[in-house]
């Protein structure tokens, strides 16, 4: 696992960090408790303001607010890149040059959602973007959130580009996911979002993974990435068959509320509030996460 911020080329498992609420508010207090916690566990960098950090719903001042106290605590230990999405590459790069200043080492940007663009207009946004900040990009490819699938071709093509360093591949293709990590150039990273995919996304060379899922049992995560990677597959696989469960438990309903419900439990968050549109958990839900904590800390016992 690496233990220094990187630009170049990210690997191991990077946690897409959910965002505290309470009362309506950014819990401050919350997040402060959950930066030390996961700054103890073997990640290899942090993700603010993503989907599972609800950054859709964050203002401007929150999203500030987020990434100074992270990045104050953190202390320069991992890597912390903003999540940013939108579909006015205009505004993206203006977005860009006011968080230029800011304390994060890159960003992880969407492809444009709605708009559904041609894979020229695309690699055009990407492109624009990357002149617009000398910051590294991870670009988002999840076309089932986007309505747009950014093709093998594209991303290679943005891969030639100085600061567009990797992705964050969320294609559930699995051909596709497999050309793009045998044709890409070296250097370039490819970190699987699909957390139930993420053994098989190893053994077929990812970088790692950007994982929702590893807020809990981060260990197990860090030691499936590490097994793989120091050529022990049957060590790999053995841990595997252990966790694949848990992300099925975790989107299980929209995340990342069953993810907030647990960390709630867990005694790490106040309140596993999440903002409209997103719910709580159901009780059938909570149910069943419930029992699942009560499983693994018996075993841990």
């Amino acid at each position: 696992m690496t233990t220094t911020p990187t630009t170049t080329t990210p690997q191991g498992v990077w946690l897409p960090l959910v965002t505290p609420f309470r009362d309506g508010e950014l819990d401050e207090t919350s997040l402060r408790r959950l930066v030390r916690h996961y700054a103890a566990q073997p990640i290899d960098g942090l993700i603010l303001a993503a989907t599972t950090g609800e950054g859709l719903t964050l203002d401007e001042d929150e999203q500030a607010r987020l990434v100074n106290i992270v990045a104050g605590d953190i202390e320069g230990r991992l890597p912390v890149f903003l999540g940013v999405s939108g579909s006015d590459t205009r505004k993206l790069g203006k977005a860009l040059d006011h968080t230029s200043a800011w304390p994060i080492d890159g960003y992880l940007i969407a492809c444009p959602y709605y708009t559904r663009p041609s894979q020229e207009g695309l690699f055009r946004h990407f492109a624009t973007l990357a002149r617009d900040t000398d910051k590294p990009i991870m670009v988002y490819n999840i076309p089932y959130r986007t309505g747009v699938n950014m093709s093998t071709e594209t991303m290679l093509r943005l891969a030639e580009l100085p600061n567009i360093i990797g992705t964050k591949d969320c294609c559930v293709d699995a051909a596709q996911s497999f050309d793009l990590l045998r044709m890409r150039p070296p250097g370039f990273a490819v970190l699987t979002g699909e957390d139930a995919l993420f053994y098989g996304a190893l053994t077929q060379g990812a970088n790692g993974g950007i994982l929702a899922a590893a807020h809990i049992e981060t260990r197990l995560f860090a030691r499936v990435y590490n097994a793989v990677h120091g050529g022990n597959h049957s060590a790999a696989l053995a841990v595997w068959r252990d966790l694949v469960d848990l992300p099925r438990l975790l989107f299980a309903e929209p995340s990342p509320a069953p993810i907030k419900h647990w960390l709630w439990r867990a005694g790490l968050l106040h309140s596993p509030e999440v903002r409209l549109p997103m719910t709580e958990v159901s009780a059938g839900l909570a149910a069943r996460i419930d029992a699942e904590i009560a499983r693994r800390t018996s075993l841990a016992a």
